[in-house]
């Protein structure tokens, strides 16, 4: 293995294996996520605000996407939040739509919307705002047949750059999907 101690690399020569690193681990995340889907004929939706779209991002470069990824839905607003995920309007302006309980009711709605087997929603802050005391964290569910399994708050610190913790969540929520996935397969083994 080559290391910055053996080499010398600039910083951005370090970055560039980094990121080189991270894709190959995201690509196998993607593959074993496409291949569970589309052995066990499960679907999946989305429902995102703080990572923009990222998530619908990843399920479209996996395999056979179309297959299982029914569709996912970006609201930024509380309005939209309201009207298309059907999130309890009171609850979301005393929150600034931040709470576990909004990223649950996004997680059960989304799964409505697109009938799918499977859902993901997350809601937070990618850059520190005076509504979330400057911090950046976020709240994010999954789904399975309308019953939420995982809930989960990510925190991290209030220097990091705002793509970087839009990446940081959707990565660490697709492989705690993944791991949700690996329950449900054996369960349905009986093991």
């Amino acid at each position: 293995m080559i290391t910055s101690s053996n080499i010398d690399l600039s910083p951005d020569q370090l970055s560039v294996r980094s990121l080189i690193q991270f894709l190959k681990e995201l690509e196998n995340l993607y593959n074993h996520i496409g291949e569970y889907l589309l052995s066990a004929n499960e679907t999946v939706s989305t429902a995102e605000s703080v990572t923009s779209g990222l998530l619908q991002f990843s399920f479209s470069q996996m395999k056979d996407a179309s297959k299982f990824f029914k569709g996912g839905l970006t609201a930024y607003t509380l309005e939209e939040k309201v009207s298309l995920l059907k999130v309890d309007q009171a609850e979301a302006w005393y929150c600034d739509c931040v709470s576990p309980n909004i990223a649950d009711s996004m997680a059960v709605n989304v799964s409505k919307l697109f009938k799918t087997d499977w859902s993901i929603a997350v809601t937070g802050y990618a850059t520190p705002v005076e509504e979330s005391k400057e911090e950046l964290y976020a709240f994010f569910s999954i789904a399975y047949k309308g019953d939420i399994v995982l809930s989960q708050k990510l925190e991290l610190h209030s220097r990091t750059q705002s793509i970087n913790a839009q990446l940081y969540y959707s990565e660490f929520i697709l492989s705690c999907f993944k791991l949700e996935l690996e329950k449900q397969k054996e369960k349905k083994s009986g093991y």
